[in-house]
């Protein structure tokens, strides 16, 4: 089992919008395309109030390259994606980390 942990840092103002994408309409498309998030996170006290943290759940690099390479070029995806993007751009830059657990890690 390995983990993506994933922060996207917002435009200035845009945190709220990229809630709203994921709530409508990207965990829909995770659920076609059998992605499972672990869980989200905002950030209360730290550098900016203007990120959005996730944990994503793989069996293996395979499954997530098969996976979010077949989301990601879905064309339906893509055009829901950039209509949310008509007031302008939501995510100026994500931070990705491919984590694996430790031996005395609760989650393995």
């Amino acid at each position: 089992m390995i983990h993506e942990l994933r922060i996207y840092h917002c435009a200035p103002g845009r945190l709220p919008a990229l809630n709203q994408r994921f709530e409508q309409t990207t965990l829909k498309f995770w659920e076609k395309y059998g992605i499972k998030p672990i869980g989200f996170w905002t950030t209360l006290i730290g550098p900016s109030n203007q990120t959005l943290t996730y944990l994503l759940e793989w069996e293996s690099l395979a499954e997530r390259e098969q996976k979010w390479n077949a989301f990601s070029s879905d064309p339906e995806w893509l055009a829901k994606r950039a209509a949310t993007e008509a007031a302008g751009t939501i995510v100026e830059r994500i931070d990705n980390q491919i984590l694996v657990p430790t031996a005395y890690s609760a989650i393995r």
